[in-house]
């Protein structure tokens, strides 16, 4: 189980980027993070993995106090956290399979990694990964040759290298189109029912959250403003969440 509690986070500048979130996720769980552009989304899913500093408050997860971890505790905590970037954070000129095994940097030596010498074991492990994802058969060409929803998807068979318990999905389909943005979807929550991953997922659009959600959480300026089952969210939630001249937009 994940908890957060009483999470803050202002940035040097001054920005309160959250204030005071509290909320559970169990085990097996899709949660959908909704709310405006600027509400704190990204930020709250790297505070929870701790790419960003919390300035106040508790991550615990399975018992663990992920703000207080160092070192190789924090590493460790990584190892079970996916992530999925919206922008795919892959290196372009490198091929795919050479982005897949760096999800497994957690687990090997760093100076072999740095010379891309990975165990047969993990390669074997990279093409099944691609596998998942349907895209075996890229495993040797240059990241940047394929499509956004392609590179995506390597992103997920990246983030299934580390073996994770969970994975943090940060806008993962903002940039893709609509049909794209059910793909990759559709995949997470593969992950999710088959393997039972934990999954946060962060979405703009009302539609996708009742489609792949389990449950739902909402932030409007750093502030948690909902929590609930993703039908829960009517009319009035609607705008409080985004604003009284806000009008839903489906997504085919």
């Amino acid at each position: 189980m994940l908890k957060v509690e009483h999470l803050t986070k202002v940035y040097p500048n001054g920005t309160q980027a959250l204030t005071d979130v509290n909320f559970e996720v169990k085990d097996g769980e899709f949660l959908a993070v909704i709310g405006l552009s600027g509400s704190g989304k990204s930020t709250l899913l790297r505070c929870i993995n701790r790419l960003i500093e919390p300035t106040e408050g508790k991550i615990i997860w399975n018992d663990i106090d992920v703000t207080s971890a160092k070192g190789s505790e924090i590493r460790k905590i990584r190892r079970q956290i996916g992530m999925v970037f919206q922008q795919f954070n892959l290196v372009k000129r490198s091929s795919v399979m050479t982005n897949v095994l760096t999800g497994r940097l957690g687990y090997v030596a760093t100076l072999p990694s740095l010379f891309g010498i990975f165990p047969a074991s993990d390669r074997k492990k990279a093409m099944e990964d691609l596998a998942m994802v349907g895209l075996e058969d890229k495993a040797h060409v240059r990241a940047d040759s394929l499509s956004g929803g392609q590179q995506q998807r390597v992103g997920i068979a990246r983030a299934l290298m580390q073996e994770p318990k969970m994975i943090l999905a940060d806008e993962p389909v903002a940039s893709l189109d609509p049909v794209l943005a059910h793909s990759i979807l559709k995949y997470l929550e593969n992950l999710n029912k088959e393997y039972g991953i934990t999954v946060l997922c962060s979405l703009h659009f009302l539609d996708l959250v009742h489609r792949y959600a389990t449950r739902a959480i909402a932030l409007k300026d750093g502030h948690l403003v909902f929590d609930g089952l993703p039908q829960e969210i009517d009319d009035e939630h609607f705008k409080s969440i985004y604003g009284q001249e806000a009008e839903r937009i489906t997504i085919i």
